[in-house]
């Protein structure tokens, strides 16, 4: 199974509206993603830069095809911009794809 892992900011004084809404995810946005082959998807905090990790039962390239051609996902990361900066990979249309240099199996 292949591995996803992305960072992006919080704006400063965002935060607890950005927890909000991911308490409050849309179900549409949460049946795409597992569609899409995406599952463990866990989002973690650390001051105001997340990381996101997620795993890919149907791989990567298709994941990030089915997020990519997605009305959904453009809905949810156009309503996300006001609490929080994220570059995106002109290719992929995703998150920057962070590099994987260390696995403990």
């Amino acid at each position: 199974m292949e591995r996803y892992a992305w960072t992006a900011k919080i704006l400063p004084g965002k935060q607890e509206e950005y927890i909000r809404r991911h308490n409050e995810i849309w179900p549409e946005l949460v049946a795409l993603l597992k569609e899409a082959g995406i599952c463990n998807y866990t989002i973690y905090l650390s001051g105001n830069t997340l990381f996101g990790y997620y795993e890919c039962e149907k791989g990567v390239a298709y994941a990030a095809k089915a997020q990519a051609e997605s009305p959904i996902v453009d809905r949810w990361n156009a309503y996300m911009k006001d609490v929080m900066q994220m570059e995106m990979d002109p290719e992929t249309g995703a998150q920057p794809r962070l590099t994987e240099v260390f696995r403990l199996d």
